[in-house]
């Protein structure tokens, strides 16, 4: 009982009363114990009968298909975290603003020491830094995944290494563009410009693209939280103004979506860079759509993650060191085995 009231962040009297179908709880309390149950049924064999245990949160926003995969990758690596037993709580969200993201941060450190630890991906705004800097006065140290968020006291950062990433998408569109002249445009798609690992991918590109193509001209589109209808809308827009693209690269997502408009736009596109291989972009890649995706691999993230927290209690030794992950560039012919089809 203990456990789901813990895991739902509710009383124990309300899971309580759900689990006996007792009058009093509203729509959303029993929702959220059915989840608890869910996760902990999930995790129960990564967790030691009898091991201290240490409850992480993880809070992101990020379109389902990539929070999904997040999700995924974390509870495989509970198992890993030695001495201790993990369980991961989830709070996921695909958009809203940075005020609302801060009240749910703010949340867990009224909650105290039900929250061990907090991963998090979010926008680099100051309401964020700040619950951050709230979280830190608790006592709950807070690991930034993906992208950063500047002027506060997270112990550490893990995710790609964002500016190689940014390189290294420009120096295979430089390439593959090569033997069609210099001109045109390559069109960057970001999620959300709140993001500073993707403003980090982003610059790096557009300076690297100077040096390498000075001919071809780099265009933005930004803000759609890398969700298919809003991006459609954006590079529809886009595509008014800027018809003579040649290739893309997707800082964030929305790749499905981008490319049928391109299509529809009657748009050749000689290349396109995605990231991350979620379920989408490995059907993409399959399909021919993409031309690579620059890849890390999340389960280390997360057993990176989770070593931070622990070095923060003590557990283990040494300070939580900022990890960040080289990149792989993955084609259709080099796609990791553990994703191929059985």
């Amino acid at each position: 009982m203990r456990d789901i009231a813990e895991q739902a962040r509710l009383s124990e009297a309300t899971v309580d009363r759900v689990l006996h179908g007792r009058a009093g709880a509203s729509a959303r309390a029993i929702q959220a114990v059915e989840q608890a149950v869910r996760d902990l049924d999930r995790q129960q064999t990564q967790l030691r009968l009898g091991a201290r245990t240490l409850v992480l949160d993880l809070v992101m926003q990020a379109p389902a298909r990539f929070s999904g995969a997040v999700r995924e990758a974390l509870e495989a690596e509970l198992g890993s975290a030695r001495p201790v037993a993990v369980r991961a709580r989830f709070h996921l969200r695909e958009s809203g603003d940075a005020a609302v993201l801060a009240e749910q941060l703010d949340a867990l450190a009224r909650r105290g020491r039900s929250s061990q630890g907090v991963l998090l991906k979010a926008p680099d705004h100051p309401d964020v830094a700040e619950a951050v800097r709230r979280l830190h006065a608790r006592g709950i140290p807070v690991v930034t995944l993906v992208t950063d968020v500047r002027d506060c006291p997270r112990v550490a950062y893990v995710g790609l290494d964002n500016t190689a990433a940014g390189e290294t998408a420009a120096y295979l569109l430089a390439r593959w563009l090569r033997g069609g002249g210099g001109a045109g445009t390559v069109r960057v798609t970001l999620s959300r410009s709140e993001f500073a690992g993707e403003r980090e991918r982003a610059r790096a590109f557009r300076g690297a693209m100077a040096r390498q193509a000075p001919g071809v001209e780099v265009a933005e589109v930004s803000d759609a939280d890398g969700l298919d209808l809003a991006m459609a809308a954006l590079v529809r827009g886009a595509l008014r103004s800027h018809p003579d693209v040649r290739a893309v690269y997707s800082v964030g997502g929305g790749n499905r979506a981008t490319a049928e408009e391109l299509v529809r736009a009657g748009v050749r596109c000689e290349a396109f860079v995605g990231h991350d291989l979620d379920a989408d972009n490995l059907a993409l890649l399959r399909e021919g759509v993409l031309s690579a995706v620059l890849h890390h691999d999340l389960r280390a993230d997360m057993r990176a993650a989770i070593r931070q927290v622990l070095r923060h209690h003590r557990l283990l030794p040494g300070a939580p060191t900022s990890v960040p992950a080289g990149v792989q560039v993955v084609t259709p012919h080099n796609i990791p085995a553990r994703l191929r089809p059985a």
